[in-house]
């Protein structure tokens, strides 16, 4: 553990030494972002590629920034103000608190079987003839339900973090095998928006990373035992690696889609199906064992997001149980380390598997997904501009509260997610 400063300083304050970062301290920026990293994300970025080659490059890079102030303010509001970001939305009006649960009804029922069946893809590709599409779904979404139920956060971090090691290894061995221009990589970082690229552009300034699990950071950062604005330093240095990791995914899946889609002129399908296309490639050009390997990266790459919502959205949702009944008179809420093991931890767990595996065995549930579409493109917006009106009120101490940087940014992000929910609204099958 990172040990603490001999100087108080003043940005603390003075009420706390700061501590020193450290490499071992790195762990819930690491979950954050592998669990926002989905494969739907890797397809996004894909397609960009194979599109306009490297030319999008710095879009990536811009997101990336995005998600680091994004998930540096979650972790801002829990650490300087002792308060889960739940009792910051529910201090904004009731009208938060009615948003949050008919988000997270909706979204997690969806959501459930939506990642079950991007986890089942890989594995039913790799092993096609022991049993359905439909049973490996079923297999992930209970194995991650066991994991969850029976492991506290510590072993869910190290788990997560081999997961990503091996995300990382496949993502960067692929980019090298592929051999990347890097003349042309590095004049892909000039902000250029070629014709008919403006709305994969937003996608992948706003798209890679970002989801409901970036709220769920700081509730992580107060599972490792970062409870005070002591650890500041220590979370900043884990969000930037953390998000660091994710521009180097990213990177490299542009370098894929630039240097191996974008010549051939091959088209991917939309959605997760579209990485089992590129495992056809890479198998058509590379061989067998290139693309196996590439469809164990593509199946750490789903699980993480599935245990990564299974654990982080249902702690939030224990938090908002907790804090519903500490108003209505029921005693103060638990910490958040205490919440892993709840009654309303587990039963969002049983939420997020068992009703979404009747999803699985219908063809196609058009009105559920519509109402999935248009609730849950509103979280993004949400979540950055709240976070907006919390750093910058008199619910933060003033030396903890937003700098003009940061509200410069976090402003711009609420904007950007406000254009790509009406975009996704818009594409929906009205």
């Amino acid at each position: 553990m990172a040990g603490a400063e001999t100087v108080r300083s003043e940005e603390a304050g003075g009420s706390a030494p700061l501590r020193k970062p450290g490499w071992r301290s790195i762990g819930p920026g690491i979950v954050v972002a592998a669990t926002g990293v989905g494969a739907g994300d890797l397809v996004a970025t894909l397609i960009a590629g194979s599109k306009f080659g490297y030319t999008l490059l710095w879009a990536a890079v811009v997101g990336c920034l995005v998600k680091i102030a994004l998930a540096e303010a979650a972790g801002r509001w829990h650490l300087a103000t002792g308060r889960t970001l739940f009792d910051g939305w529910r201090s904004l009006g009731a009208w938060t608190t009615v948003y949050f649960v008919g988000y997270v009804v909706v979204w997690g029922f969806v959501y459930g079987a939506a990642a079950m069946s991007s986890s089942a893809l890989p594995l039913s590709a790799l092993f096609p003839d022991v049993m359905d599409l439909k049973w490996w779904a079923v297999l992930c979404g209970l194995t991650g339900l066991v994991f969850v139920w029976f492991n506290r956060y510590a072993v869910f971090e190290k788990v997560m973090t081999v997961l990503v090691g091996v995300m990382f290894v496949v993502t960067v061995y692929l980019a090298v095998r592929v051999t990347p221009h890097l003349g042309s990589a590095v004049a892909g970082l000039a902000p250029v928006l070629p014709e008919g690229s403006l709305v994969y552009t937003l996608g992948l300034i706003g798209g890679v990373g970002g989801t409901i699990t970036l709220a769920a950071y700081g509730y992580w950062v107060n599972a490792k035992g970062w409870n005070d604005i002591s650890w500041i330093r220590v979370m900043r240095l884990d969000n930037r690696v953390a998000y660091l990791t994710t521009g180097i995914f990213v990177v490299a899946m542009l370098f894929v889609g630039a240097e191996l889609l974008h010549s051939s002129g091959v088209a991917l399908a939309k959605g997760d199906k579209g990485l089992l296309d590129l495992g056809e490639v890479l198998e058509t050009r590379y061989g067998t064992a290139t693309a196996k390997l590439f469809l164990v990266g593509f199946f750490a790459t789903s699980f993480t997001s599935l245990i990564g919502v299974w654990h982080g959205v249902s702690l939030m949702f224990a938090d908002f149980v907790a804090r519903f009944r500490e108003q209505r008179g029921g005693g103060a809420a638990a910490a958040v380390v205490e919440r892993e093991k709840s009654l309303p931890f587990r039963a969002y767990l049983l939420w997020l598997t068992f009703p979404p595996i009747s999803l699985l065995f219908l063809d196609q549930p058009f009105g559920l997904v519509i109402v999935y579409g248009v609730i849950g493109a509103f979280f993004m917006p949400f979540l950055a501009l709240t976070l907006v009106w919390l750093l910058n009120s008199e619910r933060t101490p003033r030396q903890w509260r937003n700098g003009v940087l940061s509200n410069a940014v976090l402003v711009a992000a609420g904007l950007l997610f406000v254009v790509l929910c009406v975009q996704q609204v818009r594409e929906l099958p009205w």
